[in-house]
């Protein structure tokens, strides 16, 4: 009986992906407190002096040279106070570095230290045809090592838009690749591959309460960071320094605002300045509660943030921003700096 080409791509890309298991130094628990109330029983836990470190989470992630570099989601490792321990097999455990986190396209860069690791090659994203054949593999849960799913790709340029707690604040993901192989949480991360068993994608995201579809990044954004990594040793973005607010017609509506479109410079909650000390932003004159218009040009809406512009630009061009400030437009320019 003639074995599925699956089967041959599973043998070579697994030992490549890893998994990456999260902890932090959490207060140590002896025991629990039982509470009845009402008709319940609230529990509470008991806490002993010290800290302990604890598992709170893993994901997935893949090795992508034989020297130890890991492509993974910005999301799996977003926390700066936990240790990232990655797996590569039953035997062999290496503490992570994060060398670079990219939460626009949702990338992160890792580093293991040590020597002829396996790793994947990346193959080409734009090159991706409607209904290819694509395996998603990766540990979902943290618990189930090397799980693959076969599927298609059942669409490209995707955008996504996944909300915070906060009012109004939301992350934007496009681009994106659209699979039907099954995507599970701690498949984030993990390799979308091809039937030659490249990299064309890292799986993101599923859409909660529908089956058979998930989301991968497409592999050449994550080219681009891993090159100027390697190169410089770090993520070299270009940096305004501001914070704010993409309007749309119903925050326009509910806060009285004169347009509808424009990145409204407001601080988040009770939280820091909305511009930044030193940066850009300030050495160009921008204040809270100006409404940036347009950036080099562009009409800054949700479909084309303020984020969005700024990825296209290098550190040390200038943007020209069309702002309006107390019902008047003016014109304000920045130089954008590294940021640091």
């Amino acid at each position: 009986m003639k074995k599925s080409p699956l089967v041959e791509i599973a043998k070579k890309v697994c030992p490549a992906v890893i998994t990456i298991v999260i902890s932090k130094d959490l207060p140590k628990v002896e025991g629990f407190y039982l509470f009845p109330f009402g008709e319940e029983n609230l529990i509470f836990p008991k806490f002993k002096e010290g800290t302990e470190k604890t598992k709170i989470g893993g994901g997935s992630g893949f090795l992508v040279s034989p020297d130890g570099y890991i492509l993974t989601c910005n999301h799996v490792v977003s926390d700066p106070e936990a240790d990232y321990t990655v797996i590569v097999d039953p035997k062999h455990k290496y503490q992570a570095q994060i060398l670079a986190t990219d939460p626009l396209v949702d990338v992160a860069i890792l580093k293991i230290e040590g020597k002829n690791f396996p790793f994947l090659e990346l193959g080409d994203s734009s090159k991706i045809e409607l209904g290819e054949t694509v395996l998603a593999i990766g540990n979902p849960l943290g618990e189930f090592e090397d799980t693959i799913s076969a599927g298609i790709v059942s669409g490209l340029s995707r955008k996504i838009t996944a909300y915070g707690g906060l009012p109004f604040k939301a992350t934007s993901l496009r681009g994106l690749i659209q699979t039907d192989a099954a995507i599970n949480p701690g498949n984030s991360g993990g390799p979308l591959v091809n039937m030659e068993g490249k990299v064309i994608g890292i799986n993101t995201a599923m859409v909660m309460g529908a089956q058979n579809i998930g989301f991968a990044i497409p592999i050449n954004y994550a080219k681009k960071i891993l090159e100027e990594v390697k190169k410089y040793g770090r993520l070299k973005r270009p940096f305004l320094g501001v914070r704010y607010v993409i309007l749309n017609p119903e925050i326009a509506r509910v806060h009285k605002l004169p347009v509808e479109f424009g990145a409204l410079v407001v601080r988040e909650s009770f939280g820091e300045p909305p511009v930044i000390k030193g940066s850009p932003a300030e050495k160009a004159g921008l204040k809270e509660y100006d409404i940036i218009l347009e950036a080099n040009g562009k009409k800054i809406t949700q479909e084309n943030t303020l984020a969005d512009v700024l990825q296209e630009l290098k550190v040390g061009d200038k943007l020209t921003l069309k702002v309006l400030r107390e019902g008047k437009e003016i014109i304000l320019e920045a130089k954008l700096e590294e940021k640091k």
